[in-house]
C-alpha cells in the first residue's frame, strides 16, 4: 500500500503529464508503468478520469477533429492512429457510427483532395489502387472522381 503523500505526489507528475497534453489512459500508463507501482498508477488514472482529466471518448473527438483539419485520411487510417493511441476500438466504432455522415463526407474530401494532387503524375487507375492501399472505401473513391469530374 502507500501513504497519501505518496499519492499525491505522482498524481502531480502525471497530472503535469496529462494537463501539457491531452493523453489516453493507455498513453499514460505506457508512461509511468515503470515508474509508479500499478496499484497506485490505476488508482491515479481512476482518479483524473472521475475528474475529467483522462477522457477516452472525448480524446477521439478531438484527434478526429484535428485529422480533418490538418491530413488527408481514410477511415481505416484514422481508426488506425487512434488505436495506436491505446483506445478501444468498441469506443473507436461507437464514434464512427455516431458521425458515420461527418466521416463519409470527410472521406470524400480527402480523397478528392489526393487524386487532384496525383493527377499529374498518375493515371486514374493508378490513383484508385494508391487510395485503396490507404484504406479508402471504393464508393467514397469513386465518388470523390464524380465530385472532381462535375
Amino acid at each position: 500500500m502507500y501513504t497519501i503523500e505518496e499519492f499525491d505526489t505522482q498524481k502531480s507528475k502525471v497530472l503535469k503529464y496529462v494537463l501539457f497534453k491531452k493523453r489516453t489512459k493507455q498513453e499514460v500508463k505506457n508512461k509511468f508503468y515503470n515508474i509508479i507501482e500499478s496499484q497506485m498508477l490505476n488508482d491515479i488514472i481512476e482518479n483524473l478520469e472521475e475528474n475529467g482529466y483522462i477522457n477516452d471518448k472525448n480524446y477521439i473527438e478531438r484527434a478526429i477533429n484535428e485529422f480533418i483539419a490538418l491530413n488527408n485520411l481514410s477511415t481505416n487510417e484514422i481508426k488506425y492512429k487512434l488505436a495506436n493511441k491505446g483506445i478501444e476500438s468498441n469506443l473507436i466504432e461507437t464514434y464512427l457510427s455516431e458521425h458515420e455522415e461527418q466521416i463519409k463526407d470527410y472521406e470524400i474530401q480527402s480523397a478528392k483532395n489526393i487524386i487532384i494532387k496525383k493527377q499529374t503524375s498518375m493515371d486514374e487507375e493508378a490513383i484508385i489502387k494508391f487510395l485503396l492501399k490507404k484504406g479508402y472505401k471504393i464508393n467514397n473513391i469513386r465518388q470523390a472522381i464524380e465530385n472532381i469530374d462535375s
